[in-house]
């Protein structure tokens, strides 16, 4: 067993405090990673503070992470010592399952093993990446592109993919209109990424206090949706909405914005349940729908399309002793537009 140093949320009330956590020794299949960068996820504020229901206490979380290979296993056949590589949302999976089979192990039927908070193969809890090390399965390690700086990468590990896979998926391209709903760390993701793929993107934001960020990363339009006239302007006008927004929203009014045959995907994830208006779905032909992350495979794929593009996140870089400050900034929408904790300084 490996005792690393991290910084864990010792419960759902108190700060995170800098602590130290074992990882496993390295299995025939595993790689040993060094962290170098994590990235702060509002997924992980909603995780320890019980959001999303209880969970075990020390938790460390993140999931977007980046560093080096230290250590293969002698079965490894991926990845070598000094690779630069990624570790995002998910550890592990059954492999066995109808999904799993299809590649598709981010909706793994038996549960995919999460980098924090999930049972691991050897019946611990796992810990995330607000660390100096993890052990990881092979399988579930990504390359890494030099053309994306480093210190910006870890984000593209869960806001890249998160946005990058229903954009996918919903064939987003030239002579589709998008809209983006909300302009933080996933938001400013789906446009750039959009842009990348051709989309006329439109961001929709409460207010327009990030318009010339918007409009800078590629969208064409930036409305508030603080202000009534943008449902009247805007109805039937997408053919694709991502909803990056993890607080209640009005979908009614949202789906009115669809022209025929659009989807809404919520990719966001609000804690409580959001009502929705059967009759609304019924004009245009509209759909409502929702997606998680992206398999491995599409991982990679997403973080090969982005050093294509030049696309990488807007990130500040902080320090560990920073972190319980940056979660009230998180919360309070002051970051543009992820922070990026430097490992180095746990």
């Amino acid at each position: 067993m490996l005792t690393v140093k991290a910084y864990a949320a010792p419960s759902a009330t108190e700060p995170l405090i800098p602590t130290t956590i074992e990882r496993r020794d390295v299995g025939p299949k595993d790689v040993l990673i060094a962290i170098r960068y994590a990235g702060i996820c509002h997924s992980d504020i909603h995780t320890v503070r019980g959001d999303w229901g209880p969970i075990a206490y020390p938790q460390v979380v993140g999931h977007e992470i980046v560093g080096e290979v230290v250590e293969i296993g002698s079965e490894v056949t991926k990845h070598q010592v000094g690779d630069r590589v990624g570790v995002g949302c998910m550890v592990n999976s059954c492999r066995e399952c109808e999904n799993c089979r299809a590649g598709m192990e981010q909706y793994c039927l038996n549960g995919n093993t999460g980098t924090y908070t999930s049972v691991d193969r050897d019946g611990t809890i796992t810990q995330g990446g607000y660390s100096t090390h993890i052990v990881v399965d092979e399988d579930f390690v990504l390359r890494v592109p030099e053309a994306i700086p480093y210190e910006a990468a870890a984000p593209l590990l869960c806001a890249g993919i998160t946005t990058y896979s229903p954009l996918a998926h919903w064939n987003a391209g030239p002579g589709k209109r998008v809209a983006v709903v909300g302009m933080g760390g996933l938001g400013h993701m789906a446009v750039k990424i959009a842009v990348s793929m051709g989309t006329e993107v439109t961001v929709l934001s409460r207010r327009l206090a990030k318009k010339d960020d918007g409009l800078a990363f590629g969208a064409k339009d930036y409305f508030a949706t603080d202000d009534d006239a943008t449902f009247d302007t805007l109805a039937n006008s997408f053919d694709l909405i991502i909803n990056t927004v993890s607080a209640p929203l009005n979908l009614d009014r949202y789906l009115t914005l669809l022209r025929l045959d659009g989807t809404m995907v919520n990719v966001g994830a609000p804690a409580q349940p959001l009502p929705i208006t059967i009759f609304t779905l019924f004009g245009n032909r509209r759909s409502f729908a929702g997606s998680g992350i992206g398999s491995i495979a599409e991982t990679q794929e997403m973080l090969d399309f982005c050093a294509e593009h030049g696309i990488a996140p807007e990130t500040e870089l902080i320090s560990a002793d920073q972190i319980n400050d940056a979660y009230e900034r998180v919360l309070s929408s002051d970051v543009r537009y992820r922070f990026v904790i430097d490992t180095g300084t746990l």
